[in-house]
């Protein structure tokens, strides 16, 4: 079986594309300045000339070149690039959850006593959860061998029973990807879960008690709120930088201030503004908390979404005394669903196994024995390269279509990688008000307010570029961008 999928092969004519587009950022080309012809691009690649058109096409698309009668292809003028949203400032204090779960909350803003009338030129969009749906993620073919010949050789543990911490072939194989994070974790200390927020939830368990607060990033995961509501504990949204992630000064503040007992948090790709803290500030984080002897719970999810080992060092690589609760699982880099996760609990090891014990959570073994296989083959790598390519590409052509389409002021996220954009409205708009508009005509996305414990957030959203990307999810994404100029200009 070749190790590259090619269901996910980038086409020729856009990595010329992306190469010259490359050229233009670096400023080699610059605005104004005549490209290559098409039949110098041609044979500069060693391709036809109808593929050096889809590449200049394919640039155009983008605007980045744009195309002048009987005289070729320039560098088109920069459109202005949307700011960064601001850096959140939640309230100094914890609070008590009392918030709807993620599927009450929307359905408070769906149509009420009738069906919803989809626009008839956009039919169901979601650009809702983060779970990747898009085939052209994943090589199925790849999965289906796998978990075949994973039923075939342990057909018998189906009429097993196993309350094991995992199989040793998916916890070695982990402990091989976890090299990756810059991490040397031990198979026997990983437990193997249901998936990675059953694994954030079983340290959550592990450390606090009902009434204990939980420090973590704003805005953060809904998933992470609705856990913390459902084990009675208190929450301390703490201030985020959209690039560089959670601000230690603010924290340092907050145990300075508040009883902390547990800190949780993405410090990669986080989830939904896609932050990325620096590796200084990953250790003086992890420092911070050892000094205090407050431990962290570290999801690294998407760690592997970002193409070099540097950029993915984890906050657990930096761990010396067991304090950081490393928790992860590949359903966004391998398959979505073979729904599995993975801990490697630290100073806690034996009460998160007793807990995943008692609280009745044995994994099955045949997709566990799949994933290790999967886990196991080469050109993994090679696919997440492939991946991190696809999702720049097409993050970068959502922000150009936000920037055109969406109220003058919005502010948009610009993650290294992943799956999201974080976007902020100018003004008072109402996200929840713009999303029951846009629910009418069959779109969908994450309103802000979900993201937090507070009231913050009202004018923002998460767009979730997970799923399709064709024609139809671009003319869907401007239709948002229209319907909030609308709400803008009423009066």
């Amino acid at each position: 079986m070749s190790n590259a999928s090619p269901s996910v092969k980038t086409p020729l004519y856009a990595q010329i594309g992306q190469r010259i587009g490359q050229m233009i950022d670096a400023q080699v080309f610059r605005v104004g300045q005549r490209l290559p012809s098409l039949r110098d691009l041609a044979s500069q690649n060693g391709v036809s000339v109808s593929t050096a058109v889809q590449a200049f096409h394919w640039l155009e698309e983008r605007h980045l070149v744009e195309a002048r009668p009987k005289a070729g292809y320039f560098v088109a003028p920069r459109s202005r690039r949307p700011a960064l949203p601001a850096v959140s400032c939640p309230p100094r204090h914890s609070l008590a959850l009392q918030r709807k779960s993620r599927t009450e909350t929307i359905a408070v803003f769906q149509p009420q006593g009738q069906e919803v009338t989809f626009g008839a030129a956009y039919p169901v969009v979601s650009f809702g959860g983060a779970c990747p749906k898009d085939p052209l993620f994943f090589d199925d073919d790849r999965v289906r061998v796998a978990l075949a010949r994973a039923t075939r050789i342990h057909r018998h543990s189906l009429i097993e029973y196993s309350d094991s911490p995992g199989t040793q072939a998916l916890r070695e194989a982990v402990a091989r990807r976890a090299l990756h994070l810059g991490c040397q974790l031990l198979a026997d200390d990983l437990i193997i879960t249901s998936s990675c927020i059953h694994a954030v939830g079983l340290c959550l368990r592990a450390v606090t008690k009902p009434g204990d607060v939980v420090a973590l990033e704003s805005p953060t995961h809904f998933g992470f709120l609705d856990l913390l509501e459902s084990l009675n504990l208190r929450v301390l949204e703490v201030p985020t930088h959209p690039k560089q992630g959670l601000s230690l000064p603010a924290l340092q503040l907050a145990l300075d201030t508040q009883p902390i007992k547990v800190v949780l948090s993405v410090p990669t790709l986080s989830n939904p503004l896609g932050a990325v803290m620096k590796h200084s500030d990953k250790r003086a984080l992890v420092q911070m908390l050892a000094s205090r002897q407050i431990p962290l719970i570290e999801d690294v999810v998407f760690n592997d979404l970002l193409a070099a080992d540097e950029r993915r060092k984890a906050a657990k690589a930096f761990d010396q005394d067991g304090g950081v609760m490393v928790c992860g699982s590949f359903s966004k880099t391998v398959a979505p669903g073979l729904r599995l996760g993975w801990v490697e609990a630290g100073r806690w090891k034996d009460s998160v196994s007793m807990l995943k014990r008692v609280q009745g959570g044995p994994t099955n073994v045949v997709l566990e024995q799949a994933l290790a296989d999967l886990l196991s083959q080469a050109g993994y790598e090679a696919r997440m390269r492939r991946l991190g390519a696809l999702m720049k590409d097409r993050l970068q052509e959502a922000r150009g279509l936000i920037n055109d389409s969406f109220p003058r002021g919005t502010r948009v996220s610009d993650p290294s990688a992943g799956y999201t954009l974080w976007v902020e409205l100018p003004g008072q708009l109402d996200a929840m008000a713009l999303f029951q508009r846009c629910v009418a005509e069959g779109i969908t996305f994450g309103p802000g307010a979900l993201f937090t414990a507070t009231d913050r957030f009202r004018h923002c959203l998460r767009l979730s570029f997970a799923g399709a990307w064709t024609d139809v999810e671009r003319r869907a994404l401007a239709r948002i961008g229209e319907l909030a100029r609308r709400q803008g200009d009423a009066p």
